[in-house]
């Protein structure tokens, strides 16, 4: 202790130069690192503007959440999971790119106007895929009503503000990028050149001979290719050579452990049993709620809504009858069918609501609304009442009006308001409070059925499972030792090829992959293979990388197979060329021509030329390009095409009698351009952005 209280001052000194040296060093390592070590909790950023994956998350998981709801509840598969992360990337894209030019413009979308997105008689496109009925695939203006209402009065910080609030701000996106679109739009016009060209190229026909060298005369083995063949195409097409993002090539083979017989039989004879099961319970919506994959609204049903087997089955069975199995879309079905009746098909309402918390208590509210009810049917006005005493803030200043909506759509007090009778007052309780609820008008007919209903999906067993695995675990403790093609070879396997595969990518050639595999690909090297057997739902999948290609202007050497074709085929040109320029020496037609390579001319009749496909060959740009700028009975120079040499001779054009009025050429015109204008525009905008995009590490 001594020793450390002679030499503090020595020590706190060093200590402090230690602390500054390893921040200033820190501060060095870190300005050396890359963008994702140093910023791990961004998802990525645009123009600067960093996103965070919290709030990107909270985004993707409502996205996802209104996915679920469209699609009738349920589990969501990876695929529409990768939808929800794209979709929110997306607006994040179009929202920032947008930004700097809408404040530019000085556009905005004012509260009359969104008001009229969400609830006018027109609403958004977006209002209209979240609020559509799963039965009708119809927009259903009652549930965004509902929905409205609902949240209202729900506390702040509840999910359902943040759904709403991220509705909200795509609807307004959405406008803006419209009025954009619009400006860009109208800045398009159509020269009466234009107009000519255009009618001239989709009407004027070209008939004509022509002599074709095939390139499969010539053996692969009659011409070289030179290093020089190769740089000249590449240097004639490097804009075909660049890549828009990194992405991996893969070779894989992938182990099915989908369903078969014996699973089938296994979940029938399940269904079977929770069917006696189902017929003996007393409380049906309970024990289908517990049982069921799909949790299956305990609702009236009307014929049409359920999937075709069950329906004609529930429909056509007495109350108490319970139904089934049927198959369909890959699961077993049973119903109970517990009540039918007749009733109408929507009602009008309106709604007054109390929330007891505000009035003191249960008791208190149900003696309030009793009292309002009174006063209803004394003749106080419903309307003025709503104003005064509602707490649903949406509804109240219309008056307390729901509107028309259909069975399915007001689950809270659904039995209320259809059991009731046209002009009727009652007063029914929720989750939301108590509702006094004035029956306005009860539209249409039908027979509805409430069925308690289980389904059961057909899942690979135990044994599929443990069978699928054993094979895979087999190959892939071989393919550790051996060429990966020589071991699939040896066990009778197929090797799967997907190119061009991205870091967002789910599906490898049709078959769905788990992302886990993926980011795998994007860390490991050329030639590694799967650090272990990857799962999907009902597949097992070892896969190896064959190919890396950054973002940007590939190399020669990386795309010299993919051209390797086309580069052999203008070595063959160069011979065929010389064949047809010695032949076409001395001759003054293409018969003459024709003759001499041991070919008779075949004939083309009405080409045009914004479709340059010789019939019966291929589609040949080059030639009937050629061709429209040629003078009749004159052969042509020989032309090398898609498919081989040409040499052509037009016997003659028809041309097309000039159009009166140009101008529906220029408005088809005009519309086919303002058709692509967003996507080129928004592409410009994103080449000249900063965008880094990290979501592969988090999805």
């Amino acid at each position: 202790m001594n020793y450390l209280r002679n030499r503090a001052g020595t020590i706190i000194v060093v200590f402090i130069g230690f602390a500054i040296v390893a921040f200033l060093l820190g501060d060095i390592i870190n300005y050396g690192t890359p963008f994702w070590a140093r910023h791990q909790n961004q998802v990525g950023s645009i123009n600067g503007e960093a996103i965070d994956i919290n709030t990107f998350n909270v985004q993707v998981d409502q996205t996802s959440e209104m996915f679920r709801q469209q699609m009738g509840g349920g589990n969501l598969s990876p695929q529409m999971k990768s939808w929800a992360v794209q979709q929110v990337w997306g607006q994040y894209l179009n929202r920032e790119l947008l930004k700097s030019e809408v404040e530019r413009i000085g556009l905005s979308v004012g509260k009359t106007e969104l008001n009229d997105l969400v609830q006018g008689d027109n609403p958004s496109a977006q209002i209209q895929q979240a609020f559509r009925n799963p039965q009708t695939g119809q927009f259903d203006r009652s549930q965004l009503s509902t929905f409205i209402s609902q949240v209202n009065t729900l506390p702040q910080g509840h999910e359902a503000h943040g759904q709403w609030e991220a509705l909200l701000q795509n609807v307004i996106d959405e406008r803006l990028s419209t009025k954009y679109n619009n400006l860009v739009s109208n800045s398009i016009y159509v020269t009466t050149l234009e107009a000519n060209a255009a009618y001239s190229q989709r009407n004027k026909l070209a008939n004509f001979e022509y002599v074709l060298l095939d390139y499969q005369s010539v053996p692969d083995s009659a011409v070289t290719i030179t290093e020089q063949d190769y740089k000249d195409y590449y240097n004639e097409n490097k804009g075909v050579f660049k890549n828009p993002e990194e992405t991996r090539s893969l070779e894989y083979v992938v182990f099915d452990a989908s369903p078969n017989a014996q699973d089938t039989a296994r979940i029938r004879t399940t269904v079977e049993e929770l069917k006696t099961q189902l017929a003996e319970t007393k409380t049906d919506s309970l024990f289908a709620a517990v049982n069921s994959d799909t949790k299956y609204p305990y609702i009236f049903y009307k014929q049409g809504q359920l999937s075709p087997a069950l329906d004609t089955l529930v429909f056509g069975a007495p109350v108490g009858n319970t139904v089934g199995p049927v198959l369909d879309n890959g699961r077993f079905e049973i119903a109970k069918v517990v009540e039918s009746l007749v009733g109408p098909d929507s009602v009008k309402a309106s709604h007054i609501l109390l929330n007891p918390a505000i009035e003191g208590g249960m008791d208190k509210a149900n003696a309030k609304a009793d009292s309002i009810k009174g006063l209803i049917e004394k003749g106080e006005s419903f309307a003025a009442l709503a104003i005064q005493f509602s707490t649903d803030e949406n509804s109240k200043i219309n008056g307390g009006e729901l509107g028309t909506f259909a069975r399915g759509s007001m689950a809270p007090f659904e039995d209320a308001v259809f059991g009731a009778k046209k002009g009727d007052v009652v007063v029914t309780s929720s989750q939301f409070g108590i509702h006094i609820i004035n029956v306005e008008d009860q539209i249409g007919s039908s027979r509805y059925v409430k069925a308690a209903i289980i389904d059961k999906q057909i899942n690979s067993g135990r044994e599929t499972l443990e069978a699928a695995y054993r094979q895979a675990t087999q190959f892939f403790g071989e393919v550790g030792n051996a060429d990966f093609q020589e071991a699939a070879t040896k066990q009778g396997l197929s090797v799967l090829k997907a190119d061009q595969v991205t870091a967002m990518e789910t599906m490898l050639t049709g078959t769905e992959v788990p992302r886990e595999l993926v980011r795998w690909a994007f860390d490991a090297d050329k030639g590694d293979v799967t650090d272990k057997i990857h799962e999907s739902e009902n597949h097992y999948i070892v896969a190896r990388v064959t190919g890396i290609r950054k973002a940007g202007q590939l190399p020669l050497e990386a795309v010299k197979g993919e051209m390797e074709e086309v580069v052999r085929n203008r070595a063959k040109a160069k011979k065929l060329i010389a064949q047809a320029e010695e032949a076409a020496n001395g001759a003054t037609s293409l018969a003459q021509i024709g003759q001499k390579l041991g070919k008779t001319p075949a004939q083309a009749e009405n080409i045009v030329f914004a479709n340059p496909v010789i019939p019966g060959v291929a589609q040949e740009n080059a030639v009937v390009g050629t061709i429209f700028g040629l003078q009749p009975k004159q052969p042509s120079k020989p032309i090398r095409g898609s498919q081989g040499v040409y040499v052509v001779e037009v016997t003659g054009f028809v041309n097309p009698e000039a159009p009166a009025d140009l101008s529906t050429q220029k408005q088809q015109l005009s519309q086919s351009l303002s058709q692509r204008i967003w996507s080129l525009a928004f592409q410009a905008l994103q080449d000249k952005a900063d965008v880094v995009d990290n979501r592969a590490r988090f999805f």
